[in-house]
């Protein structure tokens, strides 16, 4: 698998955004990521309704890159150190995104918890591929803080288990919230981190490139950036579109009832946010968080249109087109 050939990583936020990212690939023979994190997909399922077996099982196609998204300790639906779901994933993906930023105490921390998360899975399965890093919002860092991470894990590993290391995270002001990103782009720090990946060989890969315009993904990529992550934005398209064949406020107000009730908006609002008030906009923060609910699916799916799986893959692969310029 050729690493430098796929720009996007996508998001595994639906079965449709997976589906339709894989026949995108196949129908236009390029390669391109998903990326399920843990609460979407992981060894004991996720708000998708899979289990990474069977995310594996799922997707057969020479054109993607199956990579787990922020693997690691309190990253999944439940307070853990994340070494199962990892000892898991080696036998699942081509890829792990080494993220334990989230327990890091300090910066030396973080890489040295990297390195140590790097080894459990090297011990498992040799083969698998690496990216370092993690976003802004999760843990912020300077081009020479990634530098040292790099160079700790230089020094530290064993120059096969480095050499298995693809990706780093690059950070240039990207951040979520609501429907929106909320970040700062700093186009000469984008530069630098980029720089610093090159210096050591390694794609550079940044996260949250969601809700961009287009024209700043593109210029992003023409500066060197090697990769980019998009999920939540291909979940509010599906969203929308269920909002738009929806004609009854009965639907309307089951659809709202069954998002409220799954409390998965409350970590993307401030606390000056008023569900009662703003209900359309709570769907579409996190409407696909609940596509495969039992009750979604009875109540709201089997009262639109029968051919609306067929209409949110055009939908999704014409986007994922124009982000890969084809």
């Amino acid at each position: 698998m050729n690493y430098h050939d796929c720009k996007l990583f996508v998001g595994c936020v639906s079965k449709n955004v997976i589906d339709a990212t894989v026949e995108c690939a196949d129908k236009n023979n390029i390669i391109l990521g998903l990326i399920p994190s843990r609460r979407q997909v992981d060894y004991c399922g996720g708000y998708v309704g899979l289990t990474s077996y069977e995310l594996k099982n799922h997707v057969k196609s020479k054109n993607i890159i199956l990579e787990r998204d922020h693997g690691g300790p309190e990253q999944g639906q439940e307070h853990d150190n994340g070494i199962t779901s990892l000892q898991s994933d080696c036998s699942c993906y081509d890829m792990i995104h080494i993220d334990p930023w989230k327990i890091a105490t300090d910066f030396k921390d973080g890489c040295e918890l990297t390195k140590e998360y790097i080894e459990t899975c090297y011990e498992k399965n040799a083969n698998i591929k690496y990216e370092i890093g993690t976003e802004e919002s999760i843990f912020p860092y300077s081009n020479e803080d990634l530098r040292n991470l790099i160079e700790h894990l230089r020094e530290s590993l064993p120059e096969k288990t480095f050499d298995n290391i693809v990706f780093a995270v690059i950070q240039s002001g990207t951040s979520l919230k609501e429907n929106n990103n909320t970040g700062n782009y700093d186009k000469s720090r984008l530069i630098s981190m980029i720089e610093v990946c090159n210096e050591y060989n390694l794609l550079s890969k940044e996260h949250n490139g969601d809700y961009l315009p287009t024209e700043v993904v593109y210029q992003k990529l023409d500066l060197g950036l090697d990769a980019i992550n998009i999920a939540p934005e291909f979940g509010q398209m599906e969203t929308q579109i269920y909002l738009n064949e929806i004609k009854n406020k009965e639907l309307f107000d089951i659809f709202f009832n069954i998002c409220y009730n799954s409390k998965r908006w409350v970590k993307w609002v401030d606390k000056s946010f008023d569900p009662t008030k703003e209900k359309e906009k709570l769907i579409n923060i996190c409407g696909h968080y609940v596509l495969s609910d039992t009750k979604f699916l009875e109540l709201i799916k089997s009262n639109v249109r029968k051919d609306i799986d067929m209409v949110i893959k055009n939908k999704l692969i014409n986007r994922i087109k124009e982000l890969c310029r084809i």
